[in-house]
């Protein structure tokens, strides 16, 4: 059988120059897109109970753009007016000029990294007399606060918004060619949303070696992975299994 139908389980992009749009069109296959996981904020009730003083800290750490979203939105409920000498350290520049939507970005202090926290680490031990606030979700890399605890980096991690399986009820069944995850979390939301769910002839696609090895916790066939040496991103990995799955199909 040629593989025709792609499920996503992620948002459908928001532009048209998506890798995922020319996938579909060079390769002939349907490509949906359904987020298998959503954000919630914590209440801020709930936050007061990590009795974390948001005014004890002197800088804040921005591993996203949500958890910026859910800082300024714990702040402003709290009605704890940010100091204007408060300073950034965003994990990559895009996430350090979404600060915009909150402050005046050219008055204050940011500092932003590459886009990985080991790097980002390495401008922070630049201001190692700083007090660090670390907004997080209750799922999020081990390697964040390992890191700052190596490095001797004063911190407070707060918990701010968390991630839970969407409802995917709508789906009735997941009957696609390949049905492509990038976390553990979404494979969570597939055994919850569909616990009688047989994989049979069902491909399944992972990013990254976490959302792997809970395809193959589950009990799931793992079929194709990524990033890989030849295959970088996961719409390069799906192009090359598809065209040599669909030759001669």
């Amino acid at each position: 059988m040629k593989i025709k139908r792609i499920l996503v389980s992620q948002p459908k992009p928001q532009t048209e120059k998506s890798p995922y749009f020319e996938l579909a069109e060079k390769n002939n296959v349907k490509i949906d897109f359904r987020p298998f996981i959503q954000v919630e904020s914590v209440p801020t009730k709930e936050f007061r109970t990590q009795k974390i003083n948001i005014l004890d800290h002197s800088a804040v750490i921005f591993t996203s753009r949500t958890a910026i979203d859910n800082f300024f939105r714990v702040a402003e409920e709290m009605r704890v007016t940010v100091p204007d000498d408060m300073k950034y350290f965003c994990i990559n520049e895009a996430t350090a000029y979404y600060l915009q939507k909150y402050i005046v970005y050219r008055k204050r202090k940011i500092f932003h990294s590459t886009g990985k926290f080991p790097d980002l680490v390495d401008v922070i031990k630049k201001h190692k007399d700083e007090t660090f606030l670390v907004p997080l979700s209750d799922i999020h890399k081990q390697e964040i606060p390992e890191l700052l605890e190596k490095n001797k980096i004063k911190y407070s991690k707060a918990i701010l918004y968390r991630t839970v399986s969407s409802d995917l009820s709508d789906l009735k069944d997941i009957d696609y060619d390949i049905v492509v995850f990038f976390s553990p979390s979404g494979i969570t939301s597939l055994l919850q949303n569909f616990p009688n769910w047989n994989q049979d002839e069902t491909m399944i696609a992972t990013f990254g070696p976490a959302t792997a090895k809970a395809v193959t916790n589950a009990g799931y066939r793992l079929d194709i992975q990524a990033p890989m040496p030849k295959a970088p991103s996961m719409t390069m990995a799906l192009e090359q299994f598809i065209k040599q799955h669909n030759k001669g199909k």
